[in-house]
């Protein structure tokens, strides 16, 4: 047996965006899928829009070598994994202090039937600026709390409609965030989005790289689209 490789708390995270290859095998990918279900990952499968992948699959498991076996079973089946993410779950330094259940809602986060009343999906990364003008890490931390109340407030305003899940990537990955977006409607995800950006942490101090969007859906679904 390989020692399990997990964080003290919380959850491994990795987001694969995928092509199918000529040698796709559908059965094979949702028989990967189901092994890793069963070895107890939370897998999210997404049906993707635009070029810049056809498949997403989100999956989340504290020992990073399950989630090493699942991309490697994808892999096989056909999907060319053209970008990835690698992140953990966390709670932010200015939420220490929050109520157990939702400490451990964003520890360990359930989105197994997510799809059932939020289909819109989309995912970007994202790091604070160290800009002379604008550097974040330079930054009390008192006044960062307070930008981040403010930043989550706007969020808040969301709720019902938006499912945010936040995870780190600082160290594991290029940025040091992906947020991943939840929604009722495709212009849910716009208007939030759009609304939070106006806030200081995000307006002054936030930069973001590629945003993917895409449909929420079960496997079977997912891989009939291709």
């Amino acid at each position: 047996m390989i020692e399990a490789v997990a964080p003290s708390e919380g959850l491994g995270v990795v987001h694969l965006f995928c092509k199918p290859t000529p040698t796709f095998d559908r059965d094979a990918a949702v028989s990967a899928l189901d092994d890793a279900i069963t070895s107890g990952v939370q897998v999210v499968t997404v049906s993707m829009l635009g070029h810049k992948a056809d498949v997403a699959i989100m999956a989340l498991h504290p020992d990073w070598w399950v989630l090493r076996r699942l991309q490697s079973a994808v892999s096989a089946a056909g999907l060319d994994i053209v970008d990835s993410f690698v992140s953990l779950t966390e709670i932010s330094e200015y939420a220490a202090g929050v109520p157990e259940e939702m400490r451990n809602m964003r520890l360990y986060p359930k989105l197994g039937d997510v799809h059932e009343d939020k289909p819109a999906w989309c995912f970007y990364p994202m790091s604070k600026k160290r800009e002379g003008h604008a550097n974040w890490f330079t930054l009390p931390f008192e006044e960062r709390k307070e930008l981040m109340y403010e930043h989550g407030a706007s969020g808040r305003t969301f709720k019902g409609r938006i499912l945010q899940v936040i995870t780190g990537s600082t160290g594991v990955d290029d940025w040091e965030w992906g947020v991943t977006l939840f929604g009722q409607h495709p212009d849910d995800l716009k208007e939030v989005v759009y609304t939070m950006r106006f806030d200081e942490a995000s307006s002054v101090y936030a930069e973001f790289g590629t945003f993917y969007s895409g449909i929420v859906a079960d496997p079977t679904t997912v891989f009939a689209a291709l």
